[in-house]
């Protein structure tokens, strides 16, 4: 056995589950032992935050259907889309890129939507975008949700006036010519801008800039991003890719001052970028090697976070993962370049790993976007049409939403390994932390496709919650059957000891509040 770091704990499971996998024979032990004495800094809520960009359904259809529609909408906005983000406490919208941004003129995207503009979506599909979603409807739609909203700007291809005067646009309140322009357009009152992102992967689609020159284009560009006075905005530079720790050095110790975050972007592949595998109808060794890829994310953060210490010791900069998530091969019969992908239970368990992943470096990881919400990649929901679904990603976002705002606190996890191939991996994954109703909250991972496991800890009380698994490791809802899998109740009460002791099944995902 493995010691992994991230409490003291030992459960036996009353489950209630419905269609899911019954406890094996040979189910293996594992423990977590855990430090309540010292909590690590606050899991900041935007680290369950989106990324919605104009690619593929993802705006059009997803969340934009038009007051014309059949399709039930406020104001253009379906409503089956938007209470379900609602009811999910989205904390924060990236918008509108992506590579979308790198070409976007933010004022081709206002005024009357009749009279706007039509362009081509180089990036995605090459299908024309007639601007009707534009920076009113993003930011009047964050404000229905009840998100913070963080905005790319354009450093590709735009200029530092350009990206100066939308942030005017959106957050002015004094009578200026921009402001007077966005009061005649319909929105009174400024809107509050959290997030600027100064430009997006400038390694790649956002200018195939060396760090050097990214560096000196941060300076630039992040000088004219002025907020107003009385007001803070958080300057997002654009950073690496995967494990390009030279393009992190080097913004580091050239711009470091000019910055309040930078980003780094990751995907999860079944293999790799040249074979990305289906997001249906993997077998076991798929399985293993797309968890064994997410769980490389503790790797990337820890290795970025070390460089910027170099420069950065007391971590007044932010390591912000603004797009991460599945990539998969897209479903077929649906259209070139939209990346739309099937969501199944093996997403569910990339996306508890990944966030247990983050609050465990919440000393430097303070806000993260899963690519993408709504259709497209490791979306939340899908849609066909008036039909909508919550992807199996959805269920443990809501899961999770007790983290919001929790603190954190250290475990070391005694777990059994789950060897599949060449893939040797951690039976077991957990985070723990104190909620901010003072309540203990405890996620916990059964990597296994097939081994249940009897997990041992000191904490005391009783544990209710839920649990997310299914029969197969592709379970996944369908417009047919949206409930295929979903949370069943979860709960066990302490033993003799008086302490709890949890039985997972395989390949689930449990979250449990302890009272």
């Amino acid at each position: 056995m493995r010691i992994w770091k991230t409490a003291l704990l030992s459960l036996t499971a009353t489950i209630g589950l419905s269609a899911s996998p019954a406890l094996s024979a040979d189910k293996v032990t594992a423990s977590i032992a855990a430090d309540l004495n010292n909590p690590g800094p606050r899991i900041e809520p935007e680290i369950q935050g989106q990324f919605a960009e104009h690619l593929g359904r993802g705006i059009y259809e997803g969340i934009w259907v038009g007051e014309d529609s059949p399709i039930p909408n406020t104001n253009g906005y379906r409503n089956d889309v938007l209470a379900a983000l609602k009811e999910l406490k989205v904390p924060m919208i990236r918008w509108p890129g992506g590579c979308f941004a790198d070409e976007y003129n933010w004022r081709d995207g206002i005024g009357p939507r009749s009279e706007r503009p039509s362009r081509i979506n180089t990036h995605w599909g090459g299908v024309i975008d007639d601007n009707r979603f534009g920076t009113h409807e993003f930011l009047n739609y964050s404000e229905m949700v009840g998100a913070e909203n963080y905005v790319a700007g354009n450093m590709g291809s735009g200029s530092p006036r350009e990206m100066a005067e939308w942030l005017e646009y959106m957050t002015g309140s004094k009578p200026t010519t921009l402001v007077k322009e966005r009061q005649a357009n319909g929105r009174q009152k400024p809107w509050k801008v959290k997030y600027f992102g100064v430009g997006n992967e400038s390694w790649g689609c956002g200018g195939n800039m060396r760090p050097e020159y990214s560096a000196d284009l941060h300076r630039r560009y992040a000088t004219f991003v002025k907020p107003q006075p009385g007001e803070k905005i958080i300057k997002v530079a654009s950073g690496a890719n995967v494990d390009d720790y030279n393009f992190t050095d080097v913004l580091m110790r050239e711009a470091a001052g000019q910055m309040d975050a930078i980003s780094i972007h990751y995907y999860t592949f079944v293999n790799d970028w040249d074979h990305k595998g289906n997001a249906t109808g993997g077998d076991r060794k798929e399985w293993a090697s797309t968890l064994s890829n997410a769980l490389r994310m503790e790797e990337l953060i820890s290795k970025h976070s070390a460089v910027m210490d170099k420069y950065d010791p007391e971590k007044r900069v932010g390591l912000y993962v603004d797009e991460w998530g599945t990539w998969y091969n897209q479903e077929k019969g649906s259209t070139p370049g939209f990346l739309y992908q099937q969501n199944t239970l093996r997403d569910a368990e990339v996306a508890a790993l990944t966030l247990n992943i983050f609050h465990r470096h919440t000393d430097r990881v303070k806000l993260a976007a899963i690519a993408q919400m709504v259709n497209v990649l490791q979306a939340m929901i899908l849609t066909d049409g008036d039909k909508m679904l919550r992807t199996p990603t959805y269920h443990v976002f809501d899961m999770y939403k007790p983290f919001q705002g929790a603190t954190p606190l250290p475990l070391t996890i005694n777990s059994p390994r789950y060897v599949e191939g060449d893939k040797d991996l951690p039976m077991v994954d957990a985070s723990l932390a104190r909620g901010t109703d003072g309540k203990l909250y405890l996620a916990l991972v059964n990597l296994s496709p097939d081994q249940s496991v009897q997990l041992a800890t000191g904490l005391k009380g009783t544990a209710t919650g839920q649990i997310l698994t299914g029969p197969k490791l592709d379970t996944h809802n369908t417009f047919d059957a949206p409930n295929t899998i979903t949370p069943a109740a979860f709960s066990t009460k302490p033993g003799r000891d008086g302490t709890l002791t949890f039985d997972l099944p395989s390949k689930s995902v449990v979250v449990v509040a302890i009272s």
